[in-house]
């Protein structure tokens, strides 16, 4: 990753011109580490930004995402999603694989859980460490780092014609680079049997300026079906600049969809959920799931009980029309499809 200062550097004669680092490599490279200094620019109390608080997951929240938080707030819901805290390293017999990932691995990165479908964990790491993530202990370090890496995986997936579907997922499969992207998008639609390409991503949430015109290209070029599945918990995570990486993508072909966790404290509420729903149609996304907590290590504290988001659900349908209300589901280890809860 290039360190370039805010300043074009001067061309000199005879001397290559250094292509500009991307907007969203900046802010990613530019995003709080620090739960401290996120307290301090947020104005918020130091002793609330424990760095001891992190139970090995460290902070990383981008400047776009903590822009769109209330300063001085420290129950702000988006804060609350990537701020350590005391609580997630009480000790507690949860398991670090809620959701039988392990047991479901075919390749390095690749996982096949259900009939027609494949997930390939793209890349280890994200934009944004959320504290409620199920996969905060997953062992990236297995997972590809260079295209020939990739070779079982894809030779896996050539050989079983009833995959129709790759999900890339992660970590985050936009943290890749636009060309890394497009190398292994292109070996996956080269195998004939595959239709749909599905990308799992919060990066045009926390960093919407990822949605670039080589992305976008790309979807909108490829033989595969492509399916954008953005992850957003709460109403204030959409702005003007989320709103316009929407319309880029649905521009392309995309087809986007959302998924949200119910999560105590962030958006546990009825006017939280509706919010939510009405501003993902108002700009063109479908509400699809909305997960149960994945119970792993470090997350109690965000648990709302299965009877509390049943309630809510059917208080949403209440308010809202079919298409905008999502299904509340769970991932359960070994079954072979996600569970119904409501």
């Amino acid at each position: 990753m290039l360190s370039l200062s805010d300043q074009d550097s001067p061309v000199r004669p005879g001397v290559p011109e250094i292509s500009p680092e991307p907007d969203w490599r900046r802010e990613l490279r530019l995003a709080f580490r620090s739960p401290r200094a996120l307290c301090e620019h947020l104005k918020l109390p130091p002793e609330l930004g424990d760095p001891a608080a992190d139970s090995g997951f460290p902070l990383l929240a981008p400047r776009p995402f903590v822009a769109r938080m209330r300063p001085g707030d420290p129950a702000d819901p988006l804060l609350l999603q990537v701020l350590p805290r005391p609580e997630e390293s009480q000790s507690e017999a949860l398991p670090a694989d809620a959701v039988g990932d392990l047991p479901s691995q075919r390749a390095n990165g690749l996982l096949h859980k259900y009939r027609g479908r494949a997930l390939l964990m793209a890349a280890g790491g994200c934009a944004v460490n959320c504290r409620y993530c199920f996969r905060r202990h997953f062992p990236y370090g297995a997972t590809p780092k260079s295209d020939a890496a990739w070779d079982p995986a894809i030779e896996y997936l050539q050989s079983d014609p009833t995959v129709s579907e790759v999900i890339l997922s992660g970590g985050d499969p936009l943290i890749l680079g636009d060309a890394r992207l497009e190398r292994l998008v292109a070996r996956l639609a080269d195998i004939p049997h595959l239709r749909r390409l599905r990308i799992h991503s919060r990066l045009p949430i926390v960093i919407p300026q990822r949605v670039t015109d080589p992305l976008c290209d790309l979807i909108a070029r490829l033989r595969l079906r492509v399916v954008v599945v953005l992850h957003t918990n709460h109403a204030n995570e959409i702005d003007d600049a989320v709103s316009e990486a929407v319309d880029e993508l649905r521009r392309a072909g995309a087809m986007v969809l959302n998924q949200s966790v119910l999560l105590r404290g962030v958006n546990d509420n009825l006017e939280a959920l509706v919010a939510l729903s009405e501003r993902l149609v108002d700009i063109g996304v479908t509400p699809y799931y909305l997960h149960q907590l994945d119970m792993v290590a470090g997350v109690r504290h965000f648990e709302s009980t299965l009877s509390e988001g049943a309630a809510l659900v059917e208080s949403m349908r209440r308010c809202l029309p079919g298409y905008a209300v999502p299904r509340f589901v769970q991932e359960q280890a070994g079954e072979p499809y996600k569970t119904l809860l409501a």
